[in-house]
C-alpha cells in the first residue's frame, strides 16, 4: 500500500470530498418530497397507528437508527424483522429505504404492508423503481445506486452516499417532528434505553 494514499493530506482531501457530496446530494433533495413523508409520521405521533422501518444492509441500519430517535419522540416503532415485530395493518405506516428500490426484501415488504392497507414512505434514488411505486410518500435521495461504479455523482464506494444522506434525512425528520412538540429533551431520555 502507497503510504502517501493514507496519510494526514489524503484523508483530509477525501474527508472533503465526502463532505462536498453529502451538501450536494443533501440539497438536491425536494422539499416538498420530506415534507409529505414528514406529515406522515406526524400522523403517528400520540400514539396514532404503528410506524415500521425495513430496509437491508447499511440503509437497513440507517432505518434502525431512525427508529430509535422515532421511538424516543413517544412514535410506536418497530423494525421488520425483529422477533418481537407484529403484524402490519390499516392504520400503520411503513418507512422503507432501497437504494436502488429494487432491494427483493424491502419491495417484499412494501407490498405485503401495502396489502394490509398500511401507508408506505420509502427513500430510494430511483423514481421508477418497483418500491416508488408503492409509495404514498417518495423522497428521491438525488445519489448513484451501489451498482453505478463509474457515476460522476459520487466517487465513493457502492451506495455510501445514499446511506450518508439517508442517514442525514431521517436525522432532519426527527428534529423537525420534535420542534412541533413541546417535550424537552429530558421528556425524550426518558425513553431512552437504559438496559444497555
Amino acid at each position: 500500500m502507497n503510504p502517501t494514499a493514507t496519510g494526514a493530506h489524503a484523508v483530509t482531501r477525501n474527508l472533503s470530498l465526502v463532505q462536498d457530496e453529502i451538501a450536494v446530494t443533501s440539497a438536491g433533495i425536494s422539499e416538498e418530497q420530506m415534507a409529505v413523508l414528514a406529515s406522515h409520521l406526524a400522523g403517528h405521533l400520540g400514539g396514532a397507528g404503528r410506524v415500521f422501518v425495513a430496509g437491508a444492509g447499511r440503509s437497513g441500519l440507517v432505518l434502525r437508527m431512525a427508529a430509535m430517535r422515532l421511538m424516543h419522540l413517544g412514535l410506536n416503532v418497530h423494525v421488520a424483522g425483529d422477533t418481537t415485530t407484529p403484524a402490519i395493518s390499516s392504520g400503520d405506516l411503513l418507512l422503507v429505504a432501497s437504494g436502488s428500490g429494487t432491494t427483493s426484501g424491502v419491495v417484499k415488504a412494501a407490498e405485503t404492508a401495502a396489502k394490509a392497507g398500511a401507508r408506505i414512505a420509502a427513500f430510494t434514488t430511483n423514481p421508477d423503481s418497483p418500491l416508488a411505486g408503492f409509495a404514498d410518500a417518495l423522497v428521491i435521495i438525488p445519489a448513484a445506486q451501489k451498482t453505478d461504479h463509474g457515476s460522476s455523482v459520487s466517487r465513493q464506494y457502492s451506495g455510501s452516499l445514499f446511506e450518508q444522506v439517508l442517514f442525514l434525512a431521517t436525522e432532519a425528520l426527527f428534529q423537525s417532528l420534535w420542534d412541533n412538540t413541546d417535550e424537552p429533551a429530558e421528556q425524550l431520555w426518558l425513553r431512552h434505553a437504559n438496559l444497555e
